[in-house]
């Protein structure tokens, strides 16, 4: 019998594994990769909400235990994940400006923007205003990270590719079996699947989709990421990401033509530059109506747990929730109240 059953591998999935690994757990993971979610974020770290110039929730103690793992991530998979750059933030007005400066004097967020406004030379962007920049931000490469991540677990035959079958799931009496895995606990880390689960479907999980642009433009010439109506995220080699997109009811993984025409509609406010779109991508942000994560024990079956709810931010989250999620289970240190499961204990109560 094994310690863990790991059902999805995105952000959360890995990083929970890694807390298995590294403490020497033995575990296996199922996933088929259907919940696209991490695999077209745009994979940014950045503490700030650019749009209030607010810290965002624990942002700066994430973001600490965010780059001290994707760091070690790195050193195991051999593989460059952490991709350190800087995000300008155009300005719309000389009232913007002043708004950031009085954000940048307050203590937490001083660290994080700069006093200087950054005047722009690039002929292509239009930004008579200038940027701020922020600091202490970056890029994770999330579908290298998954790729990379799913490579190592086939290597110590660990991962089974195949969509999970709940009819195949047997919750007996300490431990639960599915087909023929035995594990002591089960944690569903499935990002908008979620829905689909029945031991944990009761929970709020909203999910907003999310498209993405990927665009060639060797005319435009940045390196740092641009902040405007919409990211411009650079890849190397002329390759830039746009995005992205909320929308709370469509609910399928395909690209549409509404979301690419509000995305280059949105670009063309600010970039001069000629392009070509290579590439347009879709996935479900895992959301939730109170903006934290869904981390926890399920009420009544004391052997599964869940791991979900990371939003936009999963690439600075998923570290932290995960680690906390595993000292809740191994070493019964009590989950923040904040991200608890049972502050929804009601609606199982009526659910079931």
């Amino acid at each position: 019998m094994i310690d863990y059953l790991v059902v999805g591998l995105g952000l959360a999935g890995v990083s929970f594994c890694e807390q298995l690994e590294v403490t020497g757990k033995e575990y296996k993971v199922i996933s088929d990769g259907s919940q696209t979610s991490s695999l077209v974020a745009g994979g940014l770290y950045n503490p700030v909400i650019l749009k209030r110039f607010t810290l965002a929730w624990n942002a700066d103690s994430q973001l600490e235990t965010a780059l001290y793992f994707y760091g070690k991530l790195e050193t195991k998979l051999g593989v460059q994940l952490d991709y350190k750059i800087p995000i300008l933030r155009k300005f719309a007005s000389i009232e913007e400006q002043n708004l950031w400066f009085e954000a940048a004097a307050k203590k937490k967020l001083g660290r994080f923007l700069s006093t200087t406004v950054v005047v722009n030379g690039n002929e292509a962007i239009a930004a008579p205003f200038g940027f701020g920049k922020v600091l202490h931000t970056g890029r994770i490469d999330v579908k290298t990270l998954i790729a990379s991540y799913e490579a190592h677990l086939l290597e110590k035959e660990k991962f089974v590719k195949e969509t999970f079958d709940f009819d195949s799931l047997q919750v007996l009496q300490g431990y639960v079996k599915y087909k023929n895995i035995e594990a002591k606990r089960i944690v569903f880390a499935q990002g908008f699947g979620l829905k689909k689960n029945p031991y944990f479907n009761y929970l709020p999980l909203q999910g907003s989709k999310g498209e993405l642009l990927t665009i060639k433009a060797p005319s435009l010439k940045v390196n740092e990421i641009i902040k405007s109506s919409v990211f411009i995220i650079p890849l190397g080699r002329d390759h830039y990401r746009v995005g992205a997109t909320y929308e709370r009811t469509d609910k399928t993984n395909t690209p549409t033509e509404r979301a690419k025409n509000e995305l280059l509609t949105k670009l063309h406010t600010f970039i001069k530059s000629e392009y070509e779109i290579v590439g347009h991508a879709a996935g479900i942000r895992p959301t939730v109506a109170d903006r934290r994560p869904l981390v926890g024990r399920h009420p009544e079956h004391k052997q599964m747990y869940v791991l979900n709810g990371l939003g936009s931010r999963g690439v600075l989250i998923a570290p932290t929730v995960s680690k906390q999620l595993w000292e809740f289970i191994e070493n019964e240190v009590m989950l923040p109240p904040e991200i608890d499961i049972q502050r929804y204990n009601k609606k199982y109560t009526i659910s079931s």
